[in-house]
């Protein structure tokens, strides 16, 4: 469909949404269903209410919600976040920090690029700070939420909101044990024991994973672990206390991926590592608390108290490209990339607290569901950043000066790693505090209407310790949410949402003001379904979306940014998941159209963006499908499945005609219970060995796609 019509529509309709509220149906097989069943199973907490979500069922919520199971990520064998959201294909990956942190765009629409995207934790904010990329160990599922959701979620990013669902206690006593091992060296444990309730009050949860081994990148190890324990204790009768901590490290190599050479990033082996390896490995740490308190005050109402508060570091040193071309020798010679050396010591520090009252009431012939709550919370973002730049490529400049290495034959340690010099050094506060309300109301026993509101006050402080600067601003936001649901019949709804969301922007212009913040709005319309008994559930939708106040650069004062930027996005989205006969299916297929509406300067090389010129990393048609099928092996169950993941053509580098080619890539698994208890697992990722580039920043910042790659593993359950 193109996009002038998508957009046409959209902009003509009174009130339009498209959304497809997905329950967590398992795409997983019967089998998988069955072990689990057997396993971890929820039994001592019969009622406890979702934080900003409700009472409502999938066809009643006027929003696009996509919920990616535990189940359908074993099956595509993802093991961090980034994997887990290919699975949607409302969903594009983004510069990915090297390697650091998990970057995507929602719909079209990605956040600040100077930071990593932010996901939320059980509906808490916790995906700011320099914890590393999110493994999905002790994640119970992946709910992706569509569209701005501020009228609620408050302060988030632009196309729509990620959150985990965190494994808890579940008063059974069960366990899991997973090894693992692929052919590139990579060895990785998992384990998961849930306990019995204590004393008929309490119980306990342990999540833990390890992972160790080489990669398919040269000279590239790292190492990763983390453990997830929680505690739930039933104070009273209706009344729950649940603890959660998260602690990880990770060891990994900074890697910017490889370059592209006369524009074409398939010239060197995607195993060719740029960077240097006596930089040793960036060291990323979490430690995070989580207490969340439900009481359930009558049959109709609910009350939540919660607290987070969530400490990350990063620290390191990096050999990266060098961007720009008077002092990149690649771009004369050919062969000798121009490096930068960087040392990066960044801390921050995220803490919320929430209180929640959620139920319902009549009025005369009216039923109301209603939320109402208050949330604060506050963001430390302190960076120390430290560079070596070599000079402009002249007569007199040196490999040495240029710190150079030769992109066909490196020599990692060719010349002494240059000393850096301070660059940055910068401390943020936001802080914000916003009272929300929400009421649904079912205006006849087909017709609802939701009405959301959301009032912020927040404050940025940002300081400059190099120079002594400070900026500082203070502001207060309205968002709105307007929706409505029709229920067509006891399985199809229609309905329609409109809503606006904020995202501060960090940083200071020139004259030391603080930004104002990024704003956007969306548009969408659509219908969902649960057929068969809900065993298949779907929807198709359309959007549309706009951003303002994006950053750009300065063109009076070169060096610095202008939050003046636009951009528009539009589309078409189709989701199914379920069971359809023998088959367990999860197709997911959109079609997004994402582009600048306001021509500015691009914020790092100071080119000329136009209106209608594509946002970066951002393909057009992406589909991403999974299919299993359950049989029987000498009377014990076997499964046998595989998945497509096709991402389009995108913009590899902003402000450019560089593009990063599309590609499609097959996934191969199964699966064989040897005994009730124990499972063997064979799987193979990208089986037609395709070269691939899922996302860059620039012609010298790209990341390269893994290899086929096979891999074993052996689970048992206790």
């Amino acid at each position: 469909m193109p996009a002038l019509k998508v957009c046409f529509l959209l902009s003509g309709a009174t009130l339009t949404s498209i959304a497809a509220a997905q329950s967590t149906v398992s795409t997983g097989s019967a089998a998988e269903s069955e072990q689990n069943a057997g396993g971890i199973e929820e039994i001592i907490v019969t009622n406890q209410f979702r934080a900003y979500r409700g009472n409502f069922t999938e066809l009643e919520t006027p929003q696009a919600i996509q919920v990616l199971d535990t189940e359908l990520m074993n099956q595509a064998g993802v093991t961090e976040l980034t994997e887990a959201l290919s699975l949607s294909a409302a969903i594009s990956r983004q510069n990915n920090f090297g390697g650091l942190w998990n970057s995507f765009a929602v719909r079209g629409f990605a956040g600040d690029g100077n930071l990593p995207s932010n996901f939320m934790v059980n509906g808490f904010n916790a995906g700011r700070g320099f914890g590393g990329s999110r493994d999905i160990a002790g994640i119970e599922a992946v709910e992706v939420l569509k569209g701005p959701s501020a009228a609620l979620f408050g302060r988030g990013e632009p196309g729509g909101t990620v959150n985990l669902r965190t494994k808890r206690p579940t008063g059974s006593a069960a366990g899991q044990l997973r090894i693992s091992a692929d052919d590139f060296g990579t060895v990785r444990a998992d384990a998961d024991y849930s306990s019995d309730p204590i004393a008929d009050r309490a119980a306990v949860r342990m999540v833990g994973f390890f992972e160790d081994g080489d990669s398919f990148r040269d000279t590239v190890t790292y190492e990763k672990y983390g453990v997830f324990p929680s505690m739930l204790l039933q104070i009273a009768d209706g009344t729950t206390l649940v603890y959660e901590l998260e602690a990880s490290r990770q060891k990994v190599p900074f890697d910017r991926g490889i370059v592209a050479v006369d524009g074409n990033p398939g010239q060197l082996p995607p195993s060719r590592f740029l960077g240097e390896p006596g930089d040793g490995p960036m060291d990323a740490r979490v430690l995070g608390h989580q207490l969340e308190l439900n009481h359930e005050i009558n049959q109709d109402w609910a009350l939540l108290l919660g607290a987070n508060f969530r400490d990350t570091s990063l620290a390191g040193f990096s050999s990266d490209p060098e961007f720009f071309g008077a002092r990149q020798r690649l771009s004369i010679d050919g062969r000798n990339l121009t490096r930068q050396r960087r040392h990066r010591a960044y801390d921050a520090e995220y803490a919320v607290l929430r209180a929640e009252l959620s139920g319902q009431m009549m009025t005369g012939p009216l039923t109301h569901r209603i939320i109402v709550g208050v949330d604060s919370d506050r963001f430390k973002n302190d960076q120390q950043f430290r560079r070596y730049r070599a000079p402009a490529v002249g007569s007199g400049t040196s490999l040495q000066d240029s710190y150079a290495i030769d992109i066909y034959n490196p020599v990692y340690g060719q010349f002494p790693l240059p000393a850096t010099s301070p660059l940055t050094d910068r401390r943020e506060v936001l802080e914000a505090t916003g009272l929300y309300v929400q009421d649904q109301i079912n205006l006849t026993e087909q017709l609802q209407i939701r009405l959301g509101f959301r009032h912020d006050d927040f404050s940025q402080r940002t300081d400059n310790r190099l120079n002594g600067n400070s900026a500082r601003q203070s502001d207060t936001r309205i968002s709105p949410q307007l929706g409505l649901v029709y229920a067509v019949n006891n399985e199809v709804s229609l309905y329609s949402t409109y809503g606006e969301g904020f995202r501060a922007n960090s940083g200071a212009d020139f004259t030391g003001r603080a930004f104002d913040p990024n704003q956007s709005s969306s548009l969408e319309a659509g219908v969902k379904f649960e057929l068969m008994n809900r065993r298949l559930q779907g929807n198709v939708a359309i959007f549309e979306q706009k951003q303002k106040n994006m950053l750009s650069s300065d063109a009076q004062n070169p060096g610095f940014s202008v939050a003046i930027g636009e951009a528009r996005s539009c589309g078409l989205e189709f989701d199914l998941m379920g069971r359809l006969a023998e088959y367990n299916l999860h197709i997911s297929y959109a079609y997004i159209d994402a582009e600048a509406s306001r021509g500015v300067l691009d914020t790092d090389f100071g080119r000329q963006i136009a209106s209608g010129d594509r946002l970066i990393n951002v393909p057009r048609h992406t589909l991403s499908t999974q299919i299993s099928r359950d049989l029987m092996l000498a009377g014990q169950s076997f499964t046998v499945g595989g998945g497509v993941l096709y991402v389009g053509e995108r913009l590899g580098e902003t402000a450019t005609d560089f593009t990063l080619p599309a590609y499609t890539l097959v996934r191969l698994h199964a699966g064989y219970n040897v005994s009730n208890n124990i499972t063997l697992r064979a799987e193979l990722d990208n089986a037609f060995d395709k070269e691939y580039f899922p996302n860059s920043y620039a012609q010298v910042w790209i990341q390269p796609g893994t290899p086929r790659r096979a891999r074993l593993s052996a689970e048992v359950t206790f």
